[in-house]
């Protein structure tokens, strides 16, 4: 059997730069984790996610680094011992007892050494020195020449992190360490070098498929494979001769595996023990938690272009999604029960897809195990992002290698729905200006995607869908970002214009698009204390990553809310302003799901304190857009959309169930004068289905659009139109009352509306940074209460739900800028 020793303890930290002072000779070292995090636990730099603290520390990936760590074996001559490294950030020299037993150059890969020559009896020392990523960048940017990088850093010419280098919403953090565990492991006579499994539908039964690779040591003997789920066994031989095998298992009718919003996520125990034939001992073993679905990627041809649309056991599905990026700057401090809490999150903002990011990481094994449970689908980049990559020697292979291991591994996991070749740079290469900056003949990426990805997830995992890229529309023949075709990204808008041109587009698939927002105010408070905070104050504007990304915030207000004047009406004016342009977007792509079958917002989560295009940010925190996403990705959601002229209201169901409702509509002034009504005894919208319903000239047509609203209810559904936009609504100054009152957990605020409340939130963070409330962006009619559910330990008083701080609405940005 295998003996697995873990090597996480017992390590320092050594800085080869000499002339640095002020550092000791042996820091003590954290493993999994890095060089900032060790020099951090150790109070030896100021946290870079502080203030402008991260330009303090550029000096740290410009370095090199030594690991050391002692540790005890006794070797035994008939057995392997192997040092396993499960991840190492990324280009390092591995010595044992004074000898070098390897390089490495890919923070994506695992790497095993045979040390059984090496390894003495008693102590044993072993290293792993680091050397710069950008020193190793300058001199492959000389092997490969240049390569346009949307971004700064060499990450396209190395297997790290891209956007450890820096993005438009992350800061420049160049990391290098141990990230994952390290182990000792030995063994004898034979182990499973490489293990795929997979599940799918046969019919009505589950079927499990099986390749198993050995790696032998010594006399070659026979030994068999021992494969058990759900009651079944099934036991195949393997010659002494022979270093794999592979089979097939039928699970006679599994319950089915579904996304969550559709049904439930049974996992099925599989074991696979690898036993030797003559004594029966157990060599090496194998254990997954298996799901049962079928799926497959429809892109074929139909009178709108061509289809991009996820099939799961035979249901096409409209995927509500958001784009997932590494939760923190350094992925060590990501746990299992963060993942778990941020999955979580995304499944009650009514998320049932989460797409892992090309410039980020394969994300741990806990990620995936806890989409496995939730029902959390995730479309998988392979990691290229933004940039031009060699296809030339040593990237290739590396590449190569990556994929190879990343595939075995992440395989089994019924939640993974898609390998995606990359982010935008097909999209790139066509539309960025990259052509005249590849000389004829040089490689930027294409044979990746379009040949190698293809091929290794064909031979390895051929029972899931592979697609080139995102943007891509199906053919090198078509621009890469077209409506009609495959899946789009949205950029113009944000970039360069308003989120009501999100309706000039009906995508078949949109994989990208977002709007920027603050983080909430207690984590602004919290990493940065500029006096005072402004939105151009040194911290919070260092903590804006994005281009003019401040003018973009308030150029996206223009011609919807009045520019606001102090820091309190900039962080809820441009959160309010960020939670309405995605819910425009989406409501309306959805409204068109006979065409456009997926919505993908960027982006879920942060990894650190940031003004971004986030639902959560980097502390946890709900930001408005959060309740605009489980709104706008409501199961049944009703909306009211442009229509031939005229205006319908437009049911969407995605549930398993037809929605047979009466609907009813008014037209009202903003004191609540009834000025128009009808009611339609049944609306029918079948399951998976949109269903339109054209509104009455009568409830239509504004007499005095400044001051009237469209109120369409179907059962607790409810939706509202606008005729002008709050810069120009008659908007009264509000008036409410706030009764609160103590319940288990936290307390009830119970909002009653003396008149008009337009969008009107609960701020909980400033109550307490630790409060979650329940529900945000409520509209109320004069005389219409609204129970808020706050989550908190502190206690809350109703002189505490101050209107204009604690509690926020359009009405009080609009009323006072007048």
């Amino acid at each position: 059997m295998i003996e697995k020793t873990a090597l996480n303890s017992g390590w320092t930290l050594t800085c080869n730069d000499t002339g640095r002072s002020g550092l000791p000779a042996a820091i003590p070292a954290a493993v999994p984790g890095c060089v900032h995090l060790d020099l951090l636990a150790n109070r030896l730099i100021p946290d870079p996610h502080i203030d402008v603290n991260e330009i303090t520390n550029d000096w740290i990936g410009k370095t090199d680094w030594t690991y050391r760590c002692s540790f005890e074996a006794m070797p035994d001559d008939g057995r392997v011992w192997e040092l396993v490294f499960d991840g190492l950030d990324t280009v390092a020299v591995i010595s044992l007892n004074g000898e070098e037993i390897g390089r490495t150059f890919n923070m994506h890969r695992t790497y095993r050494f045979d040390v059984s020559g090496l390894l003495k009896a008693g102590s044993n020392e072993l290293t792993v020195t680091f050397r710069s990523a950008y020193a190793y960048g300058a001199q492959m940017e000389r092997h490969y020449g240049y390569r346009p990088n949307n971004y700064p850093g060499p990450g396209n010419l190395m297997r790290k992190m891209a956007c450890n280098f820096g993005w438009d919403w992350g800061p420049t953090l160049v990391t290098a360490g141990l990230w994952k565990p390290v182990r000792l492991e030995s063994w004898d006579r034979v182990r499973l070098a490489e293990t795929r499994v997979s599940a799918t539908l046969a019919g009505g039964d589950g079927l499990i498929k099986v390749h198993a690779k050995l790696a032998r040591h010594g006399d070659k003997a026979p030994c068999k494979l021992v494969a058990a789920i759900g009651g079944v066994t099934q036991t195949v031989a393997i010659n002494a001769d022979e270093d794999e095998s592979a089979f097939e298992l039928a699970l006679p009718s599994p319950q089915l595996w579904w996304p969550h919003h559709l049904g439930a996520q049974p996992l099925y125990a599989m074991t696979l023990r690898l036993v030797d034939e003559a004594s029966g001992d157990l060599l090496d073993s194998f254990e997954r938690e298996l799901g049962f679905r079928s799926l497959r990627l429809d892109t074929a041809a139909d009178e709108h272009g061509s289809a991009f649309t996820f099939v799961i056991n035979d249901v096409p599905l409209f995927i509500c999604g958001a784009n997932w990026i590494p939760d923190d700057c350094f992925p060590p401090r990501v746990a299992a029960e963060r993942y778990a809490a941020r999955i979580e999150e995304a499944k009650a903002a009514n998320i049932h897809l989460l797409r892992v990011w090309g410039g980020g990481i394969f994300e741990a094994d806990e990620f995936y195990q806890a989409c496995d449970r939730e029902g959390m689908l995730v479309w998988q980049d392979f990691l290229f992002a933004c940039a031009a990559y060699p296809e030339e020697e040593p990237l290739r292979s590396e590449i190569e290698a990556e994929v190879r291991d990343n595939v075995v591994r992440l395989m089994p996991h019924a939640s993974l729905v898609l390998w995606n070749g990359n982010n935008e740079n097909i999209w790139g290469f066509d539309e960025w200006g990259w052509r005249p900056i590849i000389k004829a003949g040089e490689s930027w990426g294409l044979g990746y995607y379009l040949d190698l990805l293809p091929k290794l997830c064909g031979e390895l995992d051929p029972d899931r869908p592979y697609y080139p890229g995102s943007p891509y529309s199906g053919s090198m023949e078509i621009e890469p970002n077209a409506d009609g075709h495959g899946c789009k990204h949205i950029w113009d808008v944000w970039n360069d214009v308003g989120y009501e041109v999100y309706r000039n587009y009906i995508p078949r698939f949109c994989s990208e698009f977002g709007w920027q927002a603050p983080a909430a105010w207690a984590t602004i408070e919290e990493s940065v204390h500029d006096q005072p905070l402004t939105p151009q104050s040194n911290g919070v504007f260092h903590h804006q990553k994005a281009t003019e990304g401040n003018d973009k915030l308030i150029r996206g207000l223009a011609g919807h809310l009045p520019e606001p004047q102090t820091m309190d009406d900039w962080h809820f004016a441009t959160q309010l302003n960020q939670a309405r342009a995605i819910r425009f977007g989406v409501e309306h792509m959805r409204s068109h799901r006979n065409v456009c079958k997926g919505a993908v917002v960027w982006q879920f989560n942060d990894c650190w304190p940031v003004t971004s295009w986030a639902a959560l940010d980097s502390a946890g925190r709900r930001k408005p857009l959060w309740y605009a996403l489980k709104a706008a990705y409501d199961p049944r959601l009703l909306t009211i959309q442009p229509r031939g002229g005229g205006l319908a209201a437009v049911a969407v169901n995605e549930r398993t169930l037809f929605w047979r409702a009466k609907i009813s509509g008014k037209r009202l002034k903003l004191d609540g004068t009834v000025l128009a009504e009808f009611e339609f005894w049944r609306l029918l919208c079948d399951r998976f289905e949109a269903r339109e319903f054209p509104l009455p000239e009568d409830i239509v047509t504004p007499g005095l659009p400044k001051d009237e609203l469209i109120v369409v209810q179907m059962l607790d559904r409810r939706a509202f139109h606008y005729f002008v936009e709050d810069i120009e609504l008659a908007l009264p100054a509000p008036r409410l009352a706030a009764d609160v009152t103590s319940i288990e957990g936290g307390y009830q605020v119970k909002v009653t509306a003396q008149n008009f409340l337009k969008d009107l939130c609960l701020m909980a963070d400033r109550l307490d940074p630790d409060a979650v409330v329940d529900s945000m962006l409520v509209t109320l009619l004069p005389g219409e209460s609204h129970v808020f559910a706050v989550k908190t330990a502190k206690a809350i008083r109703a002189e505490d739900i101050v209107i204009g701080t604690v509690l926020r609405s359009a009405n009080d940005l609009v009323v006072g800028s007048r």
